[in-house]
């Protein structure tokens, strides 16, 4: 797998945002990611390894992958409908 589709696989699991691959990396990779899909609330740092649920996907790709999920303001595409009509009746 490409980084770039690990990075669309990644925004469609769940994230609450796009995720951009900016690492510069070609080529595809075989990789194995392992990480809890719900984190308990009340822990000030979750996916730690003493974390019984498990890594978060962002300790998850940073300690499997060496990969780091990083929040930055960006363009970002949207679909914008200013107008709508019914259909007129033929």
């Amino acid at each position: 797998m490409s980084v770039g589709k690990l990075a669309i696989a990644l925004a469609r699991s769940g994230l609450d945002r796009p995720v951009v691959d900016r690492t510069g990396l070609n080529g595809g990779f075989d990789l194995h990611l392992t990480w809890a899909a719900e984190v308990p609330q009340g822990n000030p740092e979750p996916g730690t390894i003493d974390d019984p649920a498990g890594l978060s996907i962002f300790a998850a790709l940073k300690e499997q992958l060496g990969l780091k999920l990083e929040a930055t303001k960006g363009p970002v595409e949207m679909l914008v409908i200013d107008h709508v009509e019914k259909p007129s009746e033929n």
